[in-house]
């Protein structure tokens, strides 16, 4: 067996970890930029967009950008609605995707494949091509509510979040993975009288850590980047989310330093639940295993 120089190895090693910090450099630099920009006043920030001084602490800093931006728009109440939206619909999509990738992996029933077929050509399918079509019957569509029954999905949160529980890339995800898991794992409780329900619940959900992150991640961008739908059938400012409140910053006259106050406000959520997924799938990745 041919012995490893360690010099070779130690040298390979500071390359990787050197490209690895270039690459991290370049996509930090637009984070920089945004936060350093937001406590600078316009005229400052558009002179510095042509140097270094932009991702810089220079020059005349202040919170002046980010009280403007609270008095021009509610911040608040965007963030809050984003959080709430995209919260729900990421946990009922995790639900109910894996429950259905679940029947696909694991169950053997009628027309199983050519179900799983026609959800994966959903991918193909652009939002525009049914955005009116999905906006003419949730306008129409019946809700229990606690007065009654009411007509009509608009202005909610639920019209934001019901239409998105379900999409072929996430429950695609979790058929790949539920594929690749050992079916001994499921015959074996099977046979030990374990239902259908318990299986999923006791055996395949607890391996599926790494899978649960991805899907989490990717459902949670999509949502708290909606912008199209949230549009067309949210016209009340109290159920707006972030992306919908950006075009007050728009209006009248744009103030570049308030754009990226709160565009570094809405950031935020996103980098902590980021932050905290990539700590969970490490974890999920360490401590999931099969032995044989």
């Amino acid at each position: 067996m041919a012995s490893i120089n360690p010099a070779n190895h130690g040298l390979r090693l500071a390359v990787r970890y050197a490209v690895l910090s270039i690459i991290a450099v370049v996509f930090l630099f637009p984070l920089v930029f945004m936060i350093m920009s937001s406590f600078k006043p316009d005229l400052q920030l558009l002179q510095d967009t042509g140097s270094l001084r932009a991702f810089l602490p220079v020059g005349d800093l202040s919170f002046e950008n980010y009280r403007e931006a609270f008095e021009r728009a509610p911040v608040w109440t965007f963030v809050k609605n984003s959080i709430i939206v995209t919260g729900l619909t990421v946990a009922l999509s995790l639900f109910f995707c894996s429950l259905a990738a679940f029947s696909f992996a694991f169950l053997n029933w009628h027309g199983r494949d050519t179900v799983l077929a026609v959800i994966l050509a959903t991918l193909i399918v652009p939002f525009e091509t049914i955005a009116i079509p999905l906006l003419l019957l949730v306008s129409k569509l019946p809700w229990l509510g606690m007065d009654g029954i009411e007509w009509g999905w608009l202005n909610t949160y639920r019209v934001q979040i019901i239409p998105w529980v379900a999409d072929g890339l996430t429950i695609f995800l979790f058929v790949q993975y539920f594929k690749d898991l050992p079916h001994e794992l499921v015959e074996a409780a099977r046979v030990e009288g374990a239902s259908w329900w318990q299986i999923y619940s006791r055996v395949v959900m607890p391996l599926a850590g790494p899978v649960l992150a991805t899907a989490a991640i990717l459902k949670f961008l999509v949502m708290y980047n909606q912008y199209l739908w949230p549009l067309i059938v949210v016209q009340e400012e109290s159920y707006r989310p972030v992306m919908v409140g950006l075009q007050y910053f728009f209006q009248l006259n744009t103030a570049w330093g308030e754009v990226m106050a709160y565009l570094t406000l809405i950031t935020v959520p996103v980098l902590i639940f980021y932050l905290a997924l990539q700590r969970a799938f490490i974890a999920s990745i360490a401590s999931t295993g099969v032995k044989g």
